[in-house]
């Protein structure tokens, strides 16, 4: 049954607050977002990275909030979209959205600790704005990497503390202190309470670190396309034992 664009608004009401702001039916789910027309602003400004034509392929959306990038995603053509997150409100607002735009997409609630659960290789893995929410950050590229990348990574993190990335080596001296006060010595900056009254931001790297936790876990970085965007591939095994984790994160 086709809503009317009250039903739409009094639906979106329900399922508030959103992140997200998408258009339902011309309907927009968070029009006053403190970033504006977010995530489309952003999007914009690396959508030329993720392949136009996704025909034939298969997508996770790791961490999928309101379900912006599965909508994307599936709209280019892929043909197995799951978006997975641990939020059961934004479950069933992506849940909504995908109705309301009339695309075949899955969801289901599972961790990204957990995503060996999947026994699945996906073409493409989006790790989008999650990163900064966990506690443990490096386990989970490594378990990404070890279980769900089949091919490439559109991942996305907040930054603080610089975009430089200095060129550290890879082994020093025990008496070299010197080389963590460069300002693009990789660094993971740790909120041991709030940070944007958010109590679920934990760890924020600068970009050095960022893009050397990519590496460190296995991937290659194909293009920067965005301040804060990486495009990856799996190219190899992580550095040292990988993930550490109960059974390797197997259920």
């Amino acid at each position: 049954m086709k809503l009317t664009s009250e039903q739409i608004r009094e639906r979106v009401a329900a399922l508030g607050p959103w992140f997200h702001n998408l258009d339902l039916g011309g309907v927009e789910t968070a029009p006053d977002h403190f970033l504006g027309d977010y995530p489309r602003q952003k999007w914009r400004h690396f959508a030329g990275a993720v392949p136009q034509d996704l025909t034939g392929l298969s997508v996770l959306d790791i961490g999928c909030n309101a379900g912006f990038y599965s909508l994307e995603m599936k709209r280019r053509g892929a043909e197995r979209v799951l978006g997975i997150d641990f939020d059961d409100t934004y479950l069933e607002q992506a849940r909504f959205a995908a109705e309301m735009a009339d695309l075949d997409i899955s969801f289901a609630k599972l961790s990204v600790y957990d995503v060996a659960a999947l026994r699945e290789r996906f073409d493409l893995v989006l790790f989008m704005g999650v990163l900064y929410h966990l506690r443990h950050p490096l386990l989970a590229l490594d378990l990404i990497r070890e279980h769900v990348v089949g091919d490439l990574m559109l991942f996305q993190s907040m930054q603080r503390g610089g975009g430089e990335s200095a060129e550290v080596g890879e082994n020093h001296h025990f008496w070299n202190t010197e080389l963590f006060q460069k300002p693009g010595f990789p660094r993971l900056h740790f909120i041991e309470h709030r940070y944007a009254d958010d109590p679920t931001n934990w760890w924020i790297p600068n970009a050095a670190c960022a893009e050397a936790m990519l590496r460190s876990s296995g991937f290659e970085i194909l293009s920067h396309p965005e301040a804060e965007v990486y495009l990856c591939r799996a190219a190899g095994r992580p550095a040292g034992e990988g993930a550490v984790h109960p059974a390797r994160g197997e259920p």
